[in-house]
């Protein structure tokens, strides 16, 4: 079901995207600190905008949120919180964003979430062939369909890009 490199670790991201049938591609590199989609695209030698982020962010009631955004663009929080009915969305103190998602900022990955939280995602996504996600651990994508995305995670698909 799923193409993967033989030393692709082993996590909670790709044991969930196993159990849902999700055919996926491992792709490793060398993490660095700070260097973010810019580093992972240029590693990988795919564009920035097919690397797709996961970003904890938390409402004015510090209730947690996903949100999913193209590597190469930023999200207006004034506009999510429009769009999802809230006041105020800010992203998360990292600490706070690992214990929320179950994985260290860097590596955060949307599939298999310590805690269920809303996720909500940029609409330009889908229309994308495929796109690189973190898959549980710094320097580790994984290759999948946005398509596939909407049907496991059933994300709220938003345009809050800038």
């Amino acid at each position: 079901m799923s193409k993967q490199d033989t030393h692709a670790p082993e996590t909670p991201a790709t044991r969930f995207l196993k159990q849902h049938g999700v055919a996926f591609s491992a792709h490793l590199y060398d993490y660095e600190a700070h260097g973010g989609t810019k580093v992972s695209s240029r590693e990988l030698n795919v564009p920035e905008h097919a690397v797709v982020k996961t970003l904890v962010m938390e409402d004015e009631n510090a209730a947690p949120l996903i949100v999913l955004m193209h590597g190469d663009c930023k999200v207006s929080t004034k506009e999510l919180a429009r769009q999802t009915g809230r006041k105020r969305v800010e992203p998360c103190a990292p600490e706070t964003a690992n214990r929320h998602s179950g994985y260290l900022v860097g590596g955060t990955s949307p599939f298999g979430l310590r805690k269920r939280m809303p996720i909500y995602m940029e609409r330009t996504i889908l229309d994308l062939p495929l796109v690189y996600i973190n898959g549980g651990r710094r320097g580790f994508l994984v290759g999948v369909s946005p398509h596939e995305i909407m049907r496991v995670l059933q994300p709220e698909l938003v345009s809050a890009s800038i």
